[in-house]
């Protein structure tokens, strides 16, 4: 059977999302979801409630070589779009095996079994991150040069010199993260493994002629990401957190900057991608182009819950970098889309989401 779309990752947050937007877009496309609906993510390993009802949903584990040859033998899919992935930097660093071995060794698998199928994709679309850049470029203020800082040490961390110092010996001045400028030097083991599948999939694609696209996202969030995950990310957690009346504890001084990018713009990014899909490869930043401090969104979801003030620990976690923060340029100028979701209103929309599913009261 030919489909228009395989998304791998289909039952996740993301997936969930953009088969809902592709079905707004394409109320007739035919597309198949291959996800695992890990414990993690899915306590119940049901199909998720978000994934719309003609969605065909095979669950199957990536790095499954069998099961992927069983499901090429029943669909041949036009595009695929692969989430499927481990994430979380703190994580990663703890299962680098398990992150190495569904990230990378999972699209080999997979590139492997659509080889021995002799059905090859007119297209396809990687979700990668924004964590491949790691601290990316920096700005030096004593004399305007830009600069790519070391990696923060835990020696230095502990003693509370969270900030990037510029080879002045001045505190630097981020800059925004664009893959045109922006070299790859990423600083967790998570951030190391979607280069890598940026890689193996640029290297498979162009020796079979087929267009890759490669969003790097940038930290998606919004109504849909699994509150039973303590890996997916921390604004559900600073919701739960001030939900309860308690102050949220935000890490280092506060001052890490994030581009976060609500998920409905995200999969109208991934939608539009795929849908005007490029003749050779490409790279898009995916982002909202604005910077907000964690003290900020958590002294914003504090004030949403009637909470008190959050609480500056001082606490770090090895491996995160101090400001991702992209160009929005790319998204508007490749594929028409503007972010339209602002870091308050997606709030607000998650907030009663997770009220609405009992997970706050």
């Amino acid at each position: 059977m030919n489909v228009d779309y395989l998304i791998t990752g289909g039952g996740g947050f993301i997936g969930c999302g953009v088969a809902a937007k592709l079905l707004d877009k394409q109320p007739s496309a035919l597309i198949v979801a291959a996800d695992s609906l890990h414990p993690q993510i899915h306590p119940d390993s049901a199909r998720p409630a978000s994934l719309p009802d003609s969605v065909d949903l095979r669950v199957m584990d990536i790095c499954d070589g069998k099961a992927w040859r069983g499901l090429l033998r029943d669909v041949r899919p036009k595009t695929i779009i692969h989430l499927a992935a481990e994430t979380g930097t703190g994580q990663s660093l703890d299962l680098p095996t398990r992150h190495t071995h569904v990230n990378v060794t999972g699209t080999a698998v997979m590139l492997e079994a659509l080889d021995e199928s002799g059905s090859l994709p007119d297209h396809v679309l990687l979700a990668s991150s924004r964590a491949v850049y790691g601290e990316g470029k920096w700005l030096d203020p004593a004399d305007g040069r830009p600069f790519l800082p070391d990696q923060r040490t835990p020696e230095r961390q502990r003693r509370g010199e969270f900030a990037v110092v510029a080879p002045s010996g001045e505190t630097a001045t981020p800059l925004l993260q664009d893959h045109r400028d922006t070299p790859s030097r990423p600083t967790s083991v998570y951030g190391a493994t979607k280069l890598a599948q940026e890689h193996v999939l640029a290297a498979w694609c162009t020796a079979r002629s087929i267009p890759l696209s490669v969003l790097r996202l940038q930290n998606v969030y919004g109504v849909g990401q699994s509150p039973h995950n303590s890996y997916t990310g921390i604004i559900g957690l600073f919701h739960r957190v001030a939900a309860s009346g308690e102050p949220i504890e935000v890490y280092e001084d506060g001052q890490i900057g994030r581009d976060f990018i609500y998920i409905d713009d995200v999969a109208r990014s991934v939608v539009a991608a795929v849908i005007d899909r490029p003749v050779r490869s490409r790279t898009i930043d995916i982002g909202s182009g604005c910077a907000t401090t964690i003290l900020e969104a958590a002294r914003l979801i504090a004030d949403l819950y009637k909470a008190p003030a959050p609480r500056v620990t001082g606490a770090f976690r090895s491996g995160d970098i101090r400001w991702a923060v992209c160009s929005a340029e790319g998204l508007e100028k490749q594929l028409g889309v503007e972010p339209i979701i602002d870091f308050a209103e997606g709030n607000r929309r998650l907030s009663t989401w997770l009220r609405d599913i009992k997970i706050i009261g």
